[in-house]
């Protein structure tokens, strides 16, 4: 005898919020460890107090906590026309401060933190740890003495480029190859690096840069924020599977980003587009007014298309088979794609809909934790370990 839809329901109801629970559960008891939230240059462009309810915000203390968010890298990010305009070392150390004072405001909620040694203590009482990771290292300058500097402050990693090319090596973003990989001063900020325990970041960079890294590192290197270019396959700013099998095999790890750019091909293929033609408008000496405007049609023709959580689940799956569940985990850009997320993943609430959405398809809790953050913290470990600053 069929039972009636409104008899199953409340078994199916049960079911689901069983499943949330679990997912929340997990999300909560293990460690969560974002690489890449970009509200450091957002605090300083639109100040909001991130210790409340911040609603124009992805990140803020009360959804860090609701979505079981332990260790949030703070991203240092300075643009290629700051380099340019030789801002950037300022930049840089203003975001510092903002990061700095976010804790000084609210010590029983923020920590910073340096040492993945120092992780399970500082966590304690609900703090949300606050890492540094720099996206582009113009502030470097040419000078190799900033990094310790840098170090000093707490900058745990270091993106090596962004947008474009800079003196440290060549970016995914445009086709110039100024370098063809690293530079010969790039080659000393990685060696450098490497002595002072900062972890080389290699998203954002071409991939003849990433090779050069791997040739180089004496330790395994991290992608911050990165996707599968299998999935984008003209969005050169997603890793190629060779590329991240390469990572990989030197220890590394791959963390995944949830950006709708990275998850749609359409929108990367066109985005690349849009990114190579505003370089090549900057070197025709085009205005400022010029390059906005072409921006703005360009959005007008390219709407973002709406993804969802399982496209992001999808990725994770696929650089689990890919290269291994113990170098995969995840760097979410929020606050750094304009709001151009999988609908069910808005903000750093949300990490528990990617857990259920791992739990769902079988995976044990144990690898759960590894993708969560238990992967970057080994790398951060041994990274600091070989380092003699």
């Amino acid at each position: 005898m069929r039972r009636s839809a409104l008899a199953l329901l409340p078994l199916l109801v049960a079911g689901v919020v069983h499943a949330q629970d679990a997912a929340h559960k997990l999300a909560d008891d293990a460690i969560i460890v974002d690489t890449h939230i970009d509200a450091p240059e957002r605090l300083v462009s639109h100040w909001d107090d991130l210790g409340l309810s911040a609603p124009t915000k992805e990140f803020d203390y009360p959804r860090a906590r609701a979505g079981g968010l332990d260790v949030a890298f703070m991203s240092i990010y300075t643009s290629p026309e700051e380099d340019v305009a030789g801002t950037a070392w300022q930049v840089a150390n203003t975001q510092i401060d903002h990061v700095e004072a976010m804790v000084q405001r609210h010590p029983d909620k923020f920590a910073i933190v340096t040492s993945p040694k120092d992780v399970e203590r500082l966590r304690q009482g609900g703090h949300v740890l606050l890492a540094l990771g720099m996206e582009n290292g113009a502030p470097i300058g040419d000078d190799l003495k900033k990094l310790a500097e840098f170090q000093a402050r707490g900058v745990r990693y270091i993106t090596l480029a962004h947008g474009e090319d800079n003196r440290i090596a060549d970016s995914s973003y445009v086709d110039t190859a100024k370098w063809h990989g690293l530079s010969p001063f790039g080659e000393q900020v990685v060696k450098e690096m490497n002595r002072l325990g900062i972890m080389v970041d290699v998203s954002h960079v071409s991939d003849d840069t990433v090779r050069d890294v791997l040739a180089l590192t004496d330790v395994p290197v991290i992608a911050s924020h990165s996707g599968l270019r299998h999935f984008t396959p003209a969005f050169e700013r997603n890793l190629s599977d060779d590329l991240a099998k390469a990572i990989a095999k030197e220890g590394g790890v791959v963390q995944l980003t949830f950006g709708t750019v990275f998850l749609d091909a359409k929108l990367g293929a066109a985005t690349m587009e849009r990114r190579r033609h505003v370089s090549q408008m900057k070197l025709a000496g085009k205005s400022q007014a010029e390059i906005d405007a072409y921006a703005k049609q360009w959005g007008v023709e390219n709407p973002t298309p709406v993804v969802h959580v399982d496209r992001v689940l999808d990725i994770i799956d696929y650089a689990v088979k890919l290269v291994g569940i113990d170098h995969v985990g995840i760097g979410s850009d929020f606050d750094g794609v304009d709001g151009e997320l999988p609908e069910e993943l808005k903000s750093v609430a949300d990490y528990p809909v990617i857990v259920a959405g791992l739990q769902k398809r079988g995976y044990k809790d144990a690898d759960i934790r590894k993708i969560l953050g238990g992967n970057l913290l080994r790398v951060w470990a041994a990274v600091e370990a070989a380092g003699k600053p």
